[in-house]
Formats: C-alpha cells, sequence, structure tokens
C-alpha cells in the first residue's frame, strides 16, 4: 500500500477513535455517578434501619427521596444513550422501566405525603437501589471492558427474581394512594372543551396498573431472552477454544 494512502486511512480512524474513547469516558462517569447515588441510597437505608429500627421506614423518603428522585431523573439520559447508540439495548424495554419509576416516584409519592411514610415506599426504594447498584456496577466494568462471569450471572439472575417484586411493590404503592387521590382531587380535571370532559385521575391509576403487569411481563422476557443469548455466547466461546 502506498505510504500516502496509509497515512490518509490512519487520519480517518483517528476522530473514529477519539469519539470512541469519548464516548467511553462519558458512559463510564454517567455509570459512575448513578452507582454512588444509589450505593448511597442503599448504605443509607440499611445504616437507618440497623439504627432506628421501623421507626426508621416512616421517614425513608425524606430522609433519602431527593437523591432518588435526582438518580431517577438521571436516568432519562438512558433512552437518549440507546437512541444515539451509545449504549447498546432496546429502546422500547429501557422506556418502559424509566417511565414506570418516574410515574411512581414523581406522581404517586411525591404528590400524595400520606403515602410517602407507607412501608410500601420503602421496600420499593430498597428494591430499586439494590437492583440498580448491581446494574451499574456491572454496566460500569463492562463499558472499560472488564467482565466477571460471576457479576454478570448475578445482574441477570436478580432483575429475572426481583423486577416482579418490584413491579408488585409499585402496583401497592398506587392502590395505597387511590384514597388520596380520590379525597384530594390531585390531577383530576376537566378539559375545556364544547362540553365539560372529566378526567378522574383514579380511573387512569387503575387502568395503569393494568398496564404495569403487561409491561412487567414483556420485560421480563427480554431479560431472558438477553440472559439466554449471554450463555449462548459463552458456550460458543468455551467450545472454540
Amino acid at each position: 500500500m502506498p505510504e500516502g494512502s496509509s497515512s490518509l486511512q490512519q487520519m480517518k480512524q483517528e476522530p473514529l477513535s477519539k469519539a470512541v474513547a469519548m464516548d467511553t469516558y462519558y458512559m463510564f462517569s454517567y455509570y459512575l455517578i448513578q452507582f454512588c447515588g444509589h450505593s448511597w441510597t442503599f448504605t443509607n437505608m440499611i445504616m437507618r434501619f440497623l439504627s432506628f429500627g421501623e421507626d426508621s421506614v416512616a421517614d425513608t423518603f425524606y430522609s433519602i427521596g431527593l437523591v432518588m428522585r435526582i438518580c431517577q431523573s438521571l436516568s432519562i439520559l438512558e433512552l437518549l444513550h440507546v437512541f444515539l447508540g451509545i449504549e447498546k439495548d432496546r429502546f422500547f424495554p429501557r422506556l418502559l422501566q424509566i417511565t414506570e419509576r418516574i410515574i411512581i416516584l414523581f406522581v404517586v409519592i411525591a404528590s400524595q405525603e400520606e403515602v410517602q411514610g407507607k412501608f410500601v415506599v420503602c421496600l420499593l426504594f430498597f428494591l430499586w437501589s439494590f437492583l440498580d447498584v448491581v446494574r451499574y456496577t456491572y454496566c460500569m466494568l463492562a463499558v472499560i471492558g472488564i467482565h466477571f462471569q460471576g457479576l454478570t450471572q448475578l445482574n441477570y439472575v436478580l432483575w429475572i427474581l426481583l423486577y416482579p417484586l418490584s413491579v408488585l411493590a409499585e402496583a401497592f404503592a398506587i392502590y395505597e394512594s387511590l384514597p388520596h387521590f380520590e379525597t384530594s382531587g390531585t390531577y383530576s380535571i376537566k378539559l375545556p372543551l364544547p362540553f365539560a370532559v372529566p378526567i378522574y385521575f383514579p380511573y387512569i391509576l387503575k387502568m395503569y396498573m393494568v398496564t404495569l403487569f403487561g409491561g412487567m411481563c414483556f420485560i421480563v422476557r427480554h431479560l431472558d431472552t438477553e440472559w439466554n443469548a449471554h450463555l449462548r455466547c459463552c458456550n460458543s466461546k468455551a467450545k472454540s477454544s
């Protein structure tokens, strides 16, 4: 190959390699921030329970709610990551996961002070933070090319087993909030059309509870498909070696 052609090819490859490096730095930083936030939440909940026992449940939202809201708000960026191809994942399952947390946290829990002291909020925060500590640890190492088979298995198995439990907790949080939405009338409005069309928010929440379980089945099947694909990849590598 002529020397000029070789140097031209190198010049074309340099911007590409720099872009890949920048994506790697950015994704590692993002995963690290999320890992720190959820680790703080998870550790704080455990320490508070060991120190104060059941009394710590009532003010879980007031103690760690701000950090949880920041972490879940940042997770919206993951949709952009998948859309731009920075992160390799299917868009729709990620959209379902993020949307359900945003709705439960900001619409159901944060808007009703009576719900914030319920045990289900503590359970929900515990499951979310535990699952995300494992997931972001796995993602943070994977993006820099470090793979531990045990951590990979733990990530997939925990999500397949505990994700349905978190959805059940989300549905129960909605159920606990229904009487308060019915009493306060929060988010229940009448549309200014030629004839008044009332929108009764508790009915919307009841319909959303049904969609939660449909989305849960879809996401669990997606996780199971990913896990089986990972196992096939590992088996093929083992046979080739």
